[in-house]
């Protein structure tokens, strides 16, 4: 089935709408399944984790669950941790309401994945312009291919993101649950590619890596994709449109509407940008470095990143990534693809979501970026490339809480405020015309 609910107003559609469209999503895969003289006894959802808290997906996913139990279904649920660490009880408590902690089940992309087939070298090179020549190994949670599931529930947000152009859809199998082969290399492809040409774009070369997949290795399996498109001005979330289906068509219907709502444009670069990341849901700089990701296409020639990180206290989202980061460091594309190549540094190579993490973070020296923090030493910033400043030191300036979202004058002097990266992506119009 394809439904697609867009607001009429910028407050959004209602949670008695949203869960409208849900309830019939559900009711017409039901009907589906009953004319082919079946049950749907068991379901799987992939929600995703709580760094995507403003998608609305908690709201929804607890409204599939609950539906499906009162039908009698057996629901197991999986959130699309890709590599970051596992939700704790408090999160899912807040994100998902009273859905039962045991239904819950940890993503392990190193070890939980089967291994459906490759996209072919040739292929991945064709898309690329040649710039990677690897075939790429399509690997998946094994319960995403358990044929006892009568229906697998995907929702989740589309917004700009730095590795794929636009978030969501086949990347919440393909990375959310998926294997290192295939986190890595999407990741490499990405950053050898170059981000500024992906970001807030659809039919990238990581997606079509994530569509060929789609295509040839899960295109039998019951997967119903729910997509939302949400902002969250002072913090409430506000969803746009609604897109469920089974295809392709409902992520390019969201993926219009999120260009529309999640990207801004600023008229000519910012020279001294502040960031805030929310302690509760930014504790590592592989997810603070939204901040980087999202603001770096305005960001002015020799300007300022200030990332306001008082819940930053790690690098790393597991204990290996964390060792990489301290030993490479956010020091450019060129340096780190000179340390990739290197024999010596297999450790790199074989982790290449990494290596592009580190590429991504960096500005390639082009503005400088400052993480005010609270939890980590400022030795331990710099030691990674970054420059460093004490967070309660920084807010007695750029205070968050008396800031507004977009331009403020603090001391004379011109900033531009983001409350919450991961809501958009921010555009100079002018480099972006050039």
């Amino acid at each position: 089935m394809e439904l697609y609910l867009k607001a009429d107003s910028d407050n959004g559609l209602s949670q008695e709408t949203i869960k409208s469209a849900v309830l019939r999503a559900l009711s017409e895969h039901r009907s589906k399944l009953a004319a082919e003289g079946k049950e749907l006894k068991k379901a799987l959802i992939l929600p995703p984790d709580f760094t995507r808290f403003h998608s609305g997906a908690g709201f929804i996913t607890n409204v599939v669950y609950h539906d499906l139990v009162s039908g009698g279904a057996q629901v197991d649920i999986l959130p699309a941790l890709g590599t970051h660490e596992a939700m704790p009880k408090e999160q899912t408590d807040i994100m998902f309401g009273d859905i039962p902690r045991e239904c819950f089940i940890a993503h392990d992309w190193r070890h939980d994945v089967v291994k459906l087939g490759e996209i072919p070298a040739d292929y991945v090179s064709e898309i690329t312009e040649g710039l990677w020549k690897d075939p790429v190994s399509v690997e998946v949670n094994r319960r995403i291919v358990d044929r006892s599931y009568d229906l697998i529930v995907s929702p989740g947000q589309v917004v700009p993101h730095e590795v794929i152009g636009m978030s969501n859809h086949a990347k919440n199998l393909f990375v959310g649950a998926g294997g290192s082969d295939m986190i890595n290399k999407s990741h490499m492809i990405g950053a050898v590619y170059g981000m500024e040409r992906m970001m807030g774009r659809d039919n990238t070369p990581v997606r079509k890596l994530f569509d060929y997949g789609m295509e040839h290795y899960l295109h039998d399996l019951p997967i119903l994709f729910i997509l939302t498109v949400t902002t969250a001005p002072e913090g409430n979330i506000l969803t746009h449109g609604l897109f469920i289906g089974e295809g392709r068509q409902c992520l390019t219907e969201a993926i219009a509407v999120a260009q529309k709502k999640n990207i801004d444009f600023v008229e000519h670069g910012v020279k001294k940008c502040v960031v805030y990341l929310d302690p509760s849901e930014f504790k590592s700089t592989w997810l603070g470095n939204k901040a980087v990701y999202r603001t770096r296409m305005m960001m002015a020639d020799d300007g300022d990143l200030i990332v306001l990180a008082p819940g930053v206290e790690r690098f790393g989202e597991d204990l290996e990534v964390d060792k990489l980061i301290r030993k490479y460091g956010y020091r450019g594309r060129i340096h780190t693809l000179e340390e990739f190549e290197k024999p010596e540094n297999q450790d790199l190579r074989d982790n290449m979501g990494a290596a592009a993490h580190m590429i991504h973070g960096s500005s390639d020296g082009r503005f400088r970026i400052t993480y005010a923090v609270k939890n980590i030493s400022k030795e331990e910033i710099r030691s990674v490339g970054f420059e460093a400043a004490d967070y309660d030191e920084v807010i007695k300036t750029y205070d968050p809480k008396k800031l507004n979202y977009g331009y403020n004058t603090v001391n004379g002097e011109e900033i531009y405020f983001i409350p919450n990266p991961a809501l958009g992506l921010w555009i100079n119009r002018e480099r972006f015309s050039e």
